[in-house]
């Protein structure tokens, strides 16, 4: 039996240190993923097409046709930029497809997104997401605040389940594990509030034209992901209900 085909974007960076010692100095780079634990869990379920963070100015998909060869999409830690300003746009000066509004449409006829939080998800720091008043945020279950939206708690906050009949929550029989921080939001009227944190939204969900959408406001792996919920045992039960229901599976 073949698995459902999910395209997952973003959870990559790269790393520029200073090392200054005395006189001297010298530079050296790093790269990292993030979601690696997750991408494993994912590629149990579903067939999973991964474009990293570097990758998505290119390689994002460009027509609503690619878009189709999906049940869903998850877009997790990168700016709206990334998508917005294709090379032959920003270097060259050409006209390329908006490809943050072709999502909307993919949504609008059927697809699935889930957008996982970050310090450049929703709007991040500095408001450098840059998802405010974007097409997708007209998809998604929640408003996103104007500015700088991280709520950092180093202290730790338990997420609470609100809606335990949700299929999401699905064989959830232990309390969340504890987070370090999240991004603010507020729920749409007529979207389905699974999950709080705090006073916001931590999963949300909602049905939007043909397809459907949710958010999960906190990250899938440190730091704001602690160490107790990479551990967790429902960690893999939580994400794939996420995806089943935005593919309409449960």
């Amino acid at each position: 039996m073949s698995k459902d085909k999910i395209l997952f974007m973003g959870e990559s960076w790269v790393i520029y240190m200073t090392h200054q010692k005395g006189f001297d100095m010298f530079t050296n780079s790093v790269y990292e993923e993030g979601a690696n634990n997750l991408l494993n869990i994912f590629n149990k379920h579903f067939d999973v097409d991964y474009i990293r963070g570097h990758e998505v100015p290119i390689k994002a998909p460009n027509t609503i046709e690619e878009l189709n060869k999906y049940k869903a999409i998850v877009i997790s830690d990168i700016g709206a930029n990334s998508f917005y300003l294709h090379p032959d746009t920003f270097s060259k000066g050409l006209r390329t497809p908006n490809r943050i509004k072709l999502m909307e449409e993919y949504v609008r006829n059927g697809g699935g997104l889930c957008m996982v939080g970050g310090y450049l998800t929703f709007q991040g720091i500095d408001g450098k997401g840059h998802w405010k008043n974007t097409a997708v945020e007209k998809l998604l279950p929640i408003e996103f605040e104007i500015f700088d939206d991280r709520e950092e708690c180093p202290e730790g906050v338990n997420p609470i389940a609100i809606d335990l009949s949700h299929p999401i929550l699905s064989g959830i029989d232990d309390n969340f594990p504890y987070f370090l921080g999240y991004n603010r939001s507020i729920l749409k009227n007529g979207a389905s509030l699974v999950v709080k944190i705090n006073e916001h939204p931590f999963i949300a969900t909602w049905d939007y034209y043909k397809g459907r959408s949710a958010v999960f406001t906190s990250d899938c792996a440190p730091h704001w992901g602690s160490k107790e919920f990479m551990e967790w045992k429902h960690y893999e039960t939580i994400w794939t209900n996420i995806i089943k229901w935005i593919i309409k599976s449960i």
